[in-house]
């Protein structure tokens, strides 16, 4: 019992960091339909930055502000210089733009920083013991800042002016358009605060793997999982669909096997969403043809 409650907190802190990412993915892709496939290499490369702050001798908090605000940076400079510019509606070019910067930043942080993993350092050192096994903190922490966090979006968006205009836009940028919302303005937002939750999801989860170039790229396709399960159009639902692949996704490495987790959560996904194309909490939408 005490390793089964282990396995389930491990995986909700591993969940929580597919919901942070997805959550992000879901934020920008709703204010700008643009599925932002550079957030994993911009999320690293902001995680490098803070690795070498850190080792220039500034706290792992410090190191946590100088990741996400990097990260938010970034993500305003690639809306306005890279996406903005395309104009509306050409959702394949921002597509391609945003695939074709991945790899860029991939290979910008290899040459600077080298391809070999590195440690990254724990938020919180120790562990709790349950039983006859440990909880790490660092997944106490991840859980806890997560649920911060995404109580934080929750509230902006449902109780603030700035939140409303998101949601306006999110529904039809024209419509909002014409209620006098600057579209643009709700984009940048948007943008800024998507890459944000990544940095702060990618900066949790590091301690665990380290951080190399690529080390992102099966953290990102679980969070897509995530968000597919849980419904494209849902905020919620990014963040729930993410913690289930999380905890899905522990328990078959503990009870099932090592080498086919990915196999059985993915196939539990494809499963649901053969039930429920639109995601556990997604709209069915209906066009007129």
């Amino acid at each position: 019992m005490d390793q089964l409650f282990i396995t389930l907190t491990t995986g909700i802190a591993n969940g929580a960091v597919y919901g942070l990412i997805g959550l992000g993915l879901v934020i920008i892709f709703r204010s700008t339909d643009v599925m932002n496939f550079a957030m994993a290499s911009l999320s690293t490369l902001a995680i490098y930055v803070a690795l070498s702050a850190y080792g220039a001798g500034a706290g792992i908090v410090v190191a946590l502000v100088v990741a996400v605000a990097f990260g938010t940076l970034s993500g305003v400079v690639v809306r306005e210089a890279l996406i903005r510019p395309l104009g509306q509606g050409k959702l394949f070019a921002a597509l391609v733009v945003t695939m074709g910067l991945s790899i860029i930043v991939e290979h910008l942080i290899g040459r600077y920083w080298g391809e070999q993993p590195r440690r990254f350092p724990q938020l919180i050192d120790g562990t709790i013991s349950i039983g006859n096994s440990n909880l790490m903190l660092q997944d106490v922490a991840t859980i806890v800042l997560a649920a911060l966090a995404v109580s934080a979006i929750a509230y902006l968006f449902t109780r603030t002016p700035l939140g409303s205009a998101m949601r306006a836009v999110a529904e039809s940028a024209e419509t909002a358009e014409i209620m006098g919302i600057n579209a643009h303005k709700v984009a940048r937002t948007a943008w800024a605060l998507g890459m944000a939750l990544a940095v702060l999801g990618v900066f949790l989860y590091a301690p665990k793997t380290g951080v190399s170039p690529v080390i992102l790229a099966p953290v990102l396709f679980r969070a897509f999982a995530g968000i597919l399960l849980g419904g494209l159009t849902s905020m919620y639902g990014a963040v729930i669909g993410g913690l289930i692949i999380g905890v899905l996704d522990n328990l078959a490495a503990a009870y099932i096997s090592a080498s086919f987790r990915d196999t059985f959560v993915f196939c539990v996904a494809v499963l649901v969403l053969l039930i429920r194309p639109q995601g556990i909490f997604g709209r069915q939408t209906f066009e007129r043809v």
